[in-house]
């Protein structure tokens, strides 16, 4: 009986080639031994892998177009799905459609690991700026090899199971042919080179452990949770790549006195009955020291009263925000009898007692 190889990979009879290796290589991840251990993924890739490789040949697509599976001996028989379970998606792939990058080849520089360090700040020095110096631990370039991670230039050599290349290629037998493998080099981790004596202060892995003295600038206006990038600061970068970068966010400390919004500063003052009833000048605490405030005749309770221009400078640009200042009118828990005679002759003669009345009638 022909098998349809178009209806296994779920692709029309004029599919495209990368149509068919697109279609194949979804259904491979989803079936591949590794990946899929319910009955019957096994004999589902055998009939994936078989029909790809029917279909990725353009001479074998043509002669299974005009012939079918039988004149051409087309089959599974013998297909142990075990086969390709060392085998990547990707070399599979090659395999039966061809093309792919080559591999064969030293692995290229890398950079080094970023470093976040969480720094806690007053709120005046997000307000004004300021330095602050933070102790890093990291790992950095051994001076001793120079990060080779060898004990001279001398025993740094080519790999001798990969030649310098950094990979290695193995064959296999399958159905479908030998298939060939290109894998990283164990002897040598994929680096091409092979150290014949280690560094005896890195152990050969070109990296020792320090700790630095980072200066950290912090911006005037600076927000809670900011990030700081300083480059360069991370930690050190391999077969000669880039160190890492550092990043610093600063958590601002809550402040006894301002609550901050956005740029702005609000707090709360409290006034006594008197002040509030008479009016007065008070002084109130502000980034830049204490101010004067007026508060008029007849204030109540809770009225805010905003001072322009008192509240965080702007990050990176000109002018500040604004300090909100909510008075709270204080009454005197204890009275003296001189008081409390003041207050009843007070209430007979207040003229606005008659709001009570007007409210609640």
């Amino acid at each position: 009986m022909t098998k349809d190889y178009y209806k296994i990979l779920g692709v029309s009879k004029s599919a495209t080639k990368d149509e068919i290796k697109s279609a194949y290589k979804k259904l491979a991840k989803k079936y591949h031994p590794d990946v899929n251990k319910s009955d019957g993924s096994s004999e589902k890739f055998k009939e994936l892998n078989e029909a790809a490789s029917v279909l990725g040949d353009d001479n074998k697509r043509q002669q299974y177009d005009q012939f079918g599976t039988a004149a051409n001996g087309f089959n599974g028989g013998g297909f142990n799905p075990s086969d390709f379970a060392n085998f990547g998606f990707e070399d599979i792939l090659n395999q039966f459609f061809g093309g792919g990058r080559s591999r064969g080849r030293r692995r290229e520089p890398e950079s080094g690991n970023n470093l976040l360090y969480e720094l806690e700040i007053d709120l005046e020095d997000a307000a004004f700026g300021a330095t602050k110096t933070i102790v890093i631990p990291r790992l950095e370039k051994c001076e001793k090899c120079d990060g080779s991670g060898a004990k001279s230039k001398s025993d740094v050599v080519n790999c001798p199971d990969c030649h310098g290349s950094g990979y290695v290629r193995q064959e296999r037998r399958t159905p479908f042919g030998y298939f060939s493998q290109t894998a990283h080099c164990r002897k040598c981790g994929g680096e091409g080179k092979y150290i014949k004596e280690e560094c005896s202060v890195c152990d050969g892995t070109g990296v020792v452990k320090k700790t630095r003295n980072i200066d950290v600038d912090i911006p005037k206006g600076t927000s809670d949770g900011l990030r700081l990038r300083i480059s360069g600061e991370g930690e050190a970068g391999r077969r000669g790549g880039p160190s890492g970068n550092l990043y610093v966010e600063l958590n601002i400390k809550p402040h006894k006195i301002f609550e901050r919004e956005d740029d702005d500063l609000n707090l709360e003052v409290p006034i006594s009955f008197t002040q509030a009833s008479l009016g007065t000048e008070i002084e109130v605490p502000t980034l830049d020291g204490r101010a004067k405030l007026k508060i008029p005749a007849g204030t109540q309770t809770h009225t805010l009263f905003r001072m322009r221009g008192k509240g965080m400078p702007h990050l990176n640009g000109h002018g500040h925000g604004d300090q909100n200042i909510r008075v709270i009118v204080q009454v005197p828990e204890k009275l003296t009898k001189k008081q409390k005679d003041l207050l009843k002759e007070f209430e007979k003669t207040d003229k606005d007692k008659s709001l009570f009345k007007k409210v609640f009638k």
